[in-house]
């Protein structure tokens, strides 16, 4: 199967060396490697440039989580896998894409994602948080396991994930509309029409974020507002139910035996959490302007919807 790797880029920065040496050193290399670059001022461009990527610009206004990575698969009409990947995501050995890519061998697999690691100097918060969302065994996800695991199932990350090109094409793409979650709503969409999502432990990169309690009352903001406008995900898959609760008894017991001084701010971006996703799932009763300030994603706000 011919193959392409997408990156889409904004100043990509420290780590962005460190993402395109990983990638060279790929036992499997793509057949198409892209970035999609949304004016970048730093040297994102130029390095890649010099690496041997192909680079289309767009202006940072026309980014859009679902419509920019549809863009990329317009684009590569000659590949039967897609590849996207964050800039900010490094592969963890040699081996990542060749593994991501096997999990094709079920042609009934449209997407598979990969493990996500802490970064090296993550804090114990970050470590935690993918300890407890990636496990070390992979699992093949179809509407029968999603009986048993709700909206697990539809669990995916666009930081490390491979699609089908023809089967994304044949659902309709990747939608403008969202807020974020492109790649859940997609995964979501291939699992009713009869598909499989496949999670590839196999295949890990280095990828945690060291959000403030600012940035993650944010970050569920706009993750209540995708649930908000999607009713039916949930609806289809069940709720959530106490898998908060089961995240944060985990998080007190891990950093109570490897971090206990972050405990408190633990605490605090767990009340981030709640609060901001309630208002996202609220949200119509919030004005505009407020909601600008509320979300990661203000420019999302200036189109009526």
């Amino acid at each position: 199967m011919n193959v392409a790797l997408v990156i889409p880029t904004l100043n990509a920065g420290v780590r962005w060396q460190e993402c395109l040496d990983a990638l060279a050193a790929q036992s499997l290399q793509p057949d198409r490697r892209l970035i999609i670059d949304s004016a970048s001022a730093d040297e994102t461009v130029a390095l890649a440039r010099r690496a041997g990527w192909e680079i289309s610009t767009i202006r940072r206004a026309d980014f859009n989580h679902g419509g920019t990575r549809q863009q990329a698969l317009e684009m590569l009409s000659d590949c039967e896998l897609v590849i996207f990947l964050t800039q900010d995501a490094i592969l963890a050995d040699p081996s990542a894409l060749a593994a991501l890519v096997q999990s094709f061998a079920d042609p009934k697999v449209a997407v598979a994602y990969g493990r996500q690691l802490p970064h090296r100097q993550a804090t114990a918060i970050e470590a935690h948080a993918r300890l407890f969302n990636y496990g070390t065994e992979s699992l093949p996800k179809d509407m029968s396991v999603a009986q048993k695991i709700g909206p697990k199932a539809f669990f995916c990350s666009n930081s490390f994930a491979a699609y089908r090109r023809r089967v994304v094409l044949e659902l309709g793409g990747f939608r403008r509309d969202l807020i974020l979650g492109e790649d859940a709503e997609f995964a979501a969409r291939a699992l009713l029409a009869g598909y499989a999502v496949y999670y590839c432990a196999a295949a890990a990169a280095f990828h945690s974020h060291a959000y403030g309690v600012a940035e993650t009352f944010r970050r569920y903001f706009d993750t209540g507002v995708f649930h908000a406008r999607n009713a039916w995900m949930l609806e289809k898959f069940g709720s959530h139910g106490g898998e908060g609760m089961r995240f944060l008894a985990s998080e007190m017991r891990y950093l109570s035996q490897h971090a206990p001084l972050e405990i408190p701010k633990a605490l605090l971006q767990s009340l981030a959490k709640a609060a901001g996703y309630k208002l996202g799932r609220n949200e119509r009763r919030i004005p505009r302007k407020l909601k600008r300030r509320l979300s990661m994603m203000p420019r999302y706000w200036d189109v009526p919807g």
